[in-house]
């Protein structure tokens, strides 16, 4: 007798887009359909339509939605993944019409950050991404399948598999973030220890696929899982980096970024975004075998302002500068350097770059703040050390070391 090992087949995937002109449509889908791989899905055809609005029926057009159905039948498709987010309605009529099982681009990304999570947190942070996406959607479908009415005699065992549901996810999300809450605690108490200590942090931020796992491991050994797909890393890793002079830094890698990432997706993972607000540097790693990189430095940067990053220095890092994008010109600036992380090219010139803006962050100086205003220190502990502390008849004399940015508004307060 022979045994055959079966694997499970890629399923056969339609991409439907509705181009509204709020953003390039062609270059989602593209990107739609890179997720759509990574998820080991097989992507058999690719369909958009320009409306002024996506139907709140069906999504698409009900023309349109015609050559989908005829499609679907002659192609055997056994997966529609809308470049978008729908409404249960939606998703319900498009699979009745369709015969065939639907997904939106969330439900995709979620997927994906389910498959890659590795560590408790990361694990923890997608469950909750999940339940909080799939709540509305689970009482959306009606009240016709509940029978609460809200008052005695309305609970209890008799109660709808709905509202079970319902009562069983709210629970569990109130679980994680406890949960998470106690991670963020113990990542707020690590950060405020590295500042004590006077460690300088650098975060690694950037488009998904932008090659931070790669230069990661280029720098530090760090021994990070890079692979040629999209969330490839969710977990952040934190590893010593030595520059030029000798000095250590911290340096982390962070999950990578996309278009339209979902919102649940960025409240799951603010604890672990929320590196970047208090790092010394952040390095903005870019893709520039891509056409879209400036497209994926302007998603970087809208993130960094949501996440209060507005005053920590950035140094943008073009990556896969030994296979460039035709159309890429490299600007030259001081807050630019080109690289190759698969190479090896420019990393001596990285380490240079990021060792002169750490020291341009930093300044010296000696603070004599009177006692009511000794609450000062905190902000100066939050953004840079305090070498050591002497109380006076009069008030407190600090020697410190913090953000520059930070000295000039305390001039008033310096020897």
């Amino acid at each position: 007798m022979v045994l055959h090992t079966l694997e499970n087949a890629p399923e056969r995937t339609l991409l439907v887009g509705v181009d509204t002109g709020e953003y390039d449509c062609e270059t989602s889908l593209t990107e739609l359909e890179a997720l759509a791989k990574t998820a080991g899905a097989e992507v058999v055809g690719v369909v958009s339509q320009k409306l002024e609005a996506p139907s709140p029926a069906t999504y698409i057009g009900s023309g349109k939605l015609g050559e989908i159905c005829t499609f679907c039948a002659d192609n055997e498709v056994e997966l529609l993944i809308a470049d978008g987010e729908l409404s249960p309605a939606q998703q319900r009529n498009l699979e009745r019409e369709t015969k065939t099982r639907v997904i939106d681009r969330t439900t995709l990304i979620l997927d994906i950050f389910a498959q890659h999570a590795r560590s408790r947190e990361g694990k923890i942070q997608v469950e909750l991404a999940q339940l909080q996406y799939r709540l509305p959607r689970l009482a959306g479908q009606g009240k016709s399948l509940s029978r609460l009415g809200g008052g005695i005699g309305t609970r209890g065992p008799g109660e709808s598999k709905l509202e079970s549901d319902r009562r069983h996810i709210h629970r569990r999300i109130q679980s994680l973030r406890a949960q998470l809450l106690q991670i963020e605690k113990r990542r707020s108490a690590y950060r405020t220890r590295r500042k004590k200590d006077g460690v300088q942090t650098v975060v690694l931020m950037g488009y998904t696929n932008a090659g931070k796992s790669t230069l990661m491991n280029a720098l530090t050994n760090a021994g990070v899982l890079a692979e040629d797909k999209l969330f490839a890393t969710l977990d952040p890793t934190a590893r010593r980096l030595t520059l030029p002079s000798g000095l250590s830094v911290l340096l982390i890698d962070t999950v990578g970024l996309v278009r339209r990432l979902p919102h649940k997706l960025v409240e799951a993972f603010h604890s672990t975004l929320e590196e970047a607000a208090d790092a010394d540097l952040i390095l903005n790693v870019c893709d520039v075998s891509d056409a879209a990189v400036e497209e994926h430095v302007e998603v970087t940067a809208k993130l960094l302002h949501e996440l209060g990053c507005a005053g920590t220095p950035v140094l943008h890092v073009l990556n896969k500068c030994d296979t460039p994008h035709p159309n890429f010109l490299p600007v030259p600036s001081r807050d630019t350097v080109c690289i190759s992380a698969r190479t090896g090219e420019g990393l001596d010139r990285l380490l240079q770059a990021v060792e002169q803006r750490l020291q341009q962050r930093s300044a010296h100086a000696v603070l004599r703040l009177p006692f009511d205003k000794v609450g000062v220190l905190a902000e100066v502990r939050r953004r840079g050390r305090v070498l050591s502390e002497e109380y006076l008849p009069d008030g407190v004399r600090a020697d410190v070391a913090a953000d520059a940015a930070l000295l000039d508004t305390l001039q008033a307060y310096i020897e």
